[in-house]
């Protein structure tokens, strides 16, 4: 399928930035270059983005995940993130101009005008810094722009809202999250609420400096599709009342209800009906690619976005709509968080 040339040239103009991005882990696994092109394989979960499909779906900007490997020691953790770090830096100045961190809102548009595209420093797993001397503050020079607090596994912060915290007798927050949270907001850093047990979303919601956004950067709606990983109707209008987005992402498994479409629709659903509950610039995306999921076979891909673009025309979106689904939203509520000075 492909899309008509209105939404090649509508992907083109928007900043289309994509909230969760897993292809870090590739490299971290089996020596994945992200500065060449790949095809997706090992049954369609792995090698979904790389930098030459990311440019020819028009994606701007992404959130470049540093994943935590939870069995480690809290030091370990520590440590593994700082050479992490390292790789992800050295990826960046490998690529010669074609990749730059931004930290704010003002500094991704700066990236924008010298033709690269914009990393932003993200962690899934905020036990990542349990060591950390000055926690998520640790990471020098403002680079941090998001931690999800928690991942598939509950850690000391508090409890995952997958099946693994059934093991958890307590599924709220603990005293060391907050401790993290309140590191967080003084930093500037967005706390993700992805992947968090509702009880710890709400006691994470209720530690959280309410004049700050909240983000969750990848997930599905229950309202669609309900299911262990996806929001609540409630919890969409948490995040949009904070001034934050919440991201959809392209897992089918979380996404496709019964009886739904097989394709990009399931996305567009999802999409929708955050727009419903929370309103126009609460949407956002967050693909997961490379996090071993199972996209839509018409968003196998990075270079896939504007087939997405082209289903939402489709249904009946606006340009500006979709606009700010793509990226404007979010940049409106990083904006908030980090103001130019």
């Amino acid at each position: 399928m492909t899309p008509s040339d209105e939404a090649r040239a509508l992907a083109r103009a928007s900043d289309l930035i994509d909230l969760h991005l897993d292809t870090f882990i590739p490299p971290r696994l089996w020596g994945y270059d992200p500065l060449v092109a790949h095809r997706p394989w090992f049954l369609r979960r792995f090698a979904h983005a790389d930098l030459p499909r990311m440019d020819a779906g028009e994606v701007s900007g992404a959130m470049w995940s540093i994943t935590t490997n939870p069995v480690r020691t809290a030091g370990g953790r520590w440590r593994t993130f700082q050479r992490n770090l390292a790789r992800m830096q050295a990826l960046v100045t490998r690529a010669g101009g074609r990749l730059a961190f931004a930290r704010d809102a003002a500094e991704y548009h700066r990236v924008r005008e010298a033709g690269a595209h914009a990393v932003l420093l993200a962690v899934q797993g905020g036990n990542a810094f349990d060591a950390a001397p000055d926690g998520p503050a640790s990471v020098a020079d403002r680079l941090l722009t998001r931690v999800t607090l928690v991942h598939l596994t509950s850690n000391r912060a508090g409890a995952t809202s997958s099946p693994a915290s059934r093991l958890r007798r307590h599924r709220g927050l603990s005293a060391h999250g907050r401790r993290q949270i309140e590191q967080l907001d003084a930093a500037r850093v967005f706390l993700d609420l992805a992947h968090i047990h509702p009880d710890a979303f709400w006691d994470a919601v209720d530690a959280h400096d309410p004049g700050l956004p909240l983000i969750v950067t990848h997930t599905g709606v229950d309202g669609v599709r309900p299911h262990w990983r996806n929001l609540d109707d409630r919890q969409i209008r948490a995040i949009a009342d904070s001034g934050g987005v919440v991201g959809v992402m392209f897992h089918t498994a979380f996404l496709r209800r019964r009886g739904g479409p097989r394709d990009a629709a399931m996305v567009a659903e999802h999409l929708e009906h955050i727009v419903r509950v929370g309103g126009p610039q609460a949407v956002a995306v967050g693909s997961d690619y490379d996090g071993a999921i199972l996209p839509p076979r018409d968003l196998r891909s990075a270079a896939t976005w504007p087939w997405l673009v082209q289903v939402l025309l489709d249904r009946g979106w606006t340009p500006d709509a979709i606009q700010g689904a793509l990226g404007r939203n979010f940049l409106a509520s990083w904006a908030r968080l980090r103001p130019t000075p």
